[in-house]
């Protein structure tokens, strides 16, 4: 949102409390956000590839590195927490 004006679709009532709630859960783990969300979207089992952005080589790095993150069954609750309270904040 802040390279581009095209953020609109992420500026729902709710989408600001929800993005909040997962920040700070991936600081709370120790985790870069694009890691963590990567690494969740890597977890699916229907998810067949990921495709991943980068503007900076160390962009890059971090999103590559998101393999080592592992989203454990603990993890996963703390996320469906959050997705309970804010389901498809940003449709």
């Amino acid at each position: 949102m802040t390279l581009f004006e095209r953020g609109q679709r992420y500026e729902t009532p709710g989408a600001s409390e929800a993005i909040d709630k997962y920040l700070k859960l991936a600081k709370e783990l120790g985790l870069d956000p694009a890691q963590f969300a990567i690494a969740y979207v890597t977890s699916r089992p229907f998810v067949t590839s990921n495709i991943i952005g980068a503007t900076t080589m160390s962009q890059l790095k971090t999103d590559i590195d998101s393999i080592e993150v592992k989203i454990t069954p603990q993890i996963e609750q703390r996320i469906d927490a959050i997705h309970q309270l804010h389901s498809n904040p940003a449709p």
